[in-house]
């Protein structure tokens, strides 16, 4: 008989019209029962995909995804810029209003079907599109992101020397502006001067250019540095979660080892209260600025990854009873408490460097990039043993930018193989051969990034290629999900699957409360929009046409999905709709075991059901979720 029968609000009548596997009656006695469940679990795998080799596996590979270089490099600085530690009240809010609710939502979605971010959307085909719209997005940013590891090397390559190349201003990349100041000399910094560190990286690792419009030539020693960088990435997953799921055990641990090594050295360092307390210091006035609460939005959902197409993937090599609910949890606040105590490491150093210079923490904090690359290696230079503390901090952003990259990775191979195997057989025995092409593709496509122009074509793509488009990709998602596939069933799917239900939270969060913050945050995104910068220099119309192609790249997909679905019907207008927005014969879970219990329609090839017959007819089965 069916062993989840026992969870049905009709249990005596289901196990009445299920018959067992030998034709006979359902076994009575408990000691049968439980026979039977035990071997109801077994044999979870999914043979043709392949699974996660244990559970920690898919927890550091989905902690190391959504914990990123943003952590260590954007949250402190936004925590000081929006009010210190009154920030944490929008932040905690959003977490709990909008990120944690779509990240449960991502991951139960790509547990229960088991497919990747294209393949998915047999749910309804009308917005398969949604897939490709995710494949292209995390494509563009594969491409760039992998630059930002290569600068990692290259910092992490100049450690290596008895004094840090960056400390002083006599190396032949200086200019007459560069200053060294010290809280004992007479010199006063100001903004017509320069840091060494700033020297360093605009003069000597990008050899900056003008503009856009110069790209210049390759950047050799960058060049080295990427081909490093992509080689460690396809030895890391040419296996797939086999091989990745074992790296990410020391690439999401490593990092909260050395932020606690240099949190301790940190704050034995003269200044650091000081860094401590510009960081944390509520200003709670701040709160009545929208950009605040928008500002906490956009981290909070950029932080955790949903819409990226990686956390359907993640969840998809999932046995099919992981309990994702918890793993949502535990990731999320992983995930913010990581935030937090990275922004106590980053200000307690910055703090010391501000002593060290005798000027205002405020003088001396950046964001992004001039945090990880100006900022922190100028104060690491001022540090007693500069180089080992150095090495450390740059191997710790190496292996932090590493696995957001996998799981990246990851989701276009597994995207782009799971809607080949209907076109090619056996398509994941070539999966080895395919990570390898990928590597190539994105290390050739990455080589505009290394030319001396190649950091304005880096902020253009990190501007455009995920921002409008994500948002509107989670929006739709979330109607599909919730609105046309329709909650109820959506929560009876995660309630079998889970063996629990999920509560009134969940529900008030997926159908109101996430979709009106996702709205709030586009529309800020459009009314608050400016033209793009990078420093003094301003991009030019065509720059940003450029960038909007990289949105409409990521849209193209969904229309042209769309109007593709609604042809292939027949019917009205509507009725094709209709038609096209329903759910496939093949939609549901992998094992048709569970596909019996839910009333899905059996395929061939995908396991034993455990019993004799067909489907049971969908009147005979109730919702598993309580007050639904």
């Amino acid at each position: 008989m069916n062993p989840i029968g026992e969870k049905m609000a009709l249990e005596m009548e289901l196990n009445k019209t299920m018959p067992s596997a030998t034709g006979g009656g359902v076994p009575n006695g408990k000691k049968a029962k439980e026979l039977e469940l035990e071997e109801a679990y077994k044999n979870e795998d999914n043979d043709e995909r392949g699974n996660w080799g244990g559970k920690l596996d898919f927890m550091l590979s989905t902690i190391g995804f959504a914990v990123g270089l943003g952590n260590v490099w954007r949250f402190p600085y936004l925590c000081y810029e929006n009010g210190g530690g009154a920030f944490l009240i929008p932040y905690c809010l959003m977490l709990f209003c909008a990120g944690l609710p779509l990240f449960f939502l991502e991951l139960g979605f790509g547990q229960f079907a088991g497919l990747g971010c294209i393949s998915i959307w047999k749910i309804s085909p009308i917005f398969k599109g949604l897939g490709w719209g995710m494949v292209a997005i995390t494509a563009m940013v594969c491409c760039y992101y992998n630059i930002v590891i290569s600068y990692t090397l290259f910092f992490l390559f100049a450690s290596f020397t008895s004094e840090l190349p960056w400390k002083s201003c006599d190396h032949e990349w200086n200019t007459e502006k560069c200053l060294v100041v010290n809280s004992t000399g007479a010199s006063v910094y100001n903004s017509s001067r320069e840091w060494p560190s700033q020297e360093y990286w605009d003069n000597h690792v990008l050899q900056k250019s003008s503009g856009l419009e110069e790209m210049g030539k390759l950047r050799w020693q960058l060049v080295l540095c990427l081909l490093l960088a992509w080689v460690v990435v396809c030895g890391c997953i040419i296996k797939g979660v086999k091989s990745s799921g074992k790296v990410v055990y020391f690439t999401a641990t490593f990092p909260y080892i050395v932020l606690v090594i240099l949190l301790i050295r940190g704050v034995t360092l003269p200044g650091a209260l000081d860094g401590i307390h510009f960081y944390v210091y509520p200003k709670f006035h701040l709160l009545k600025n929208p950009k605040v609460w928008k500002d906490a939005a956009v981290q909070i959902f950029y932080s955790l990854g949903p819409a990226w197409g990686g956390l359907h993937t993640l969840a998809s090599y999932n046995k099919f009873r992981n309990n994702c609910h918890r793993d949502a949890i535990i990731v999320a606040l992983t995930n913010c408490g990581t935030s937090i105590f990275a922004g106590f490491v980053i200000f307690s150093i910055i703090g010391f460097m501000a002593h060290d210079a005798g000027v205002p923490v405020g003088d001396v904090v950046k964001s992004g990039p001039g945090l990880a690359f100006v900022v922190y290696p100028e104060a690491v230079s001022r540090m007693p043993g500069a180089p080992f503390w150095s090495v450390v901090f740059f191997f710790m952003l190496f292996t932090l930018g590493l696995d957001s990259q996998f799981v990246m990775m990851e989701t276009i191979i597994t995207a782009i193989c799971d809607e080949l195997k209907h076109y090619v057989a056996n398509v994941y025995t070539y999966k080895v051969k395919t990570t390898i092409a990928f590597c190539i593709i994105g290390f050739l496509l990455g080589l505009p990034h290394v030319t001396e122009g190649g950091i304005y074509l880096l902020t253009l793509m990190d501007v455009y290629s995920a921002g409008f488009s994500l948002l509107f990709i989670a929006l739709l998602e979330i109607i599909c999900v919730i609105y046309v596939y329709d909650f109820r069933r959506f929560v009876r799917d995660l309630t079998y699957m889970l063996e629990f239900a999920p509560n009134m939270y969940w529900m008030v969060t997926w159908i109101i409360v996430g979709p009106s913050i996702i709205v709030f945050i586009f529309i800020f995104f459009c009314i608050g929009y400016e033209p793009l910068t990078y420093g003094d220099y301003v991009y030019s119309k065509g720059a940003e046409a450029l960038g909007w192609l990289m949105v409409l790249a990521a849209i193209a997909p969904i229309i042209i999905c769309a109007v593709h679905a609604v042809w292939k019907q027949e019917g009205t207008l509507w009725e094709r709709i209709v038609k096209s927005s329903r759910p496939t014969d093949d939609w549901g879970p992998y094992h048709n075991k569970h596909r019996y219990a839910l009333g899905y329609k059996l395929l061939e090839g995908r396991g034993d059901p455990g019993m004799v017959g067909g489907t049971l007819p969908p009147e005979n089965y109730h919702m598993l979720s309580n007050g639904v």
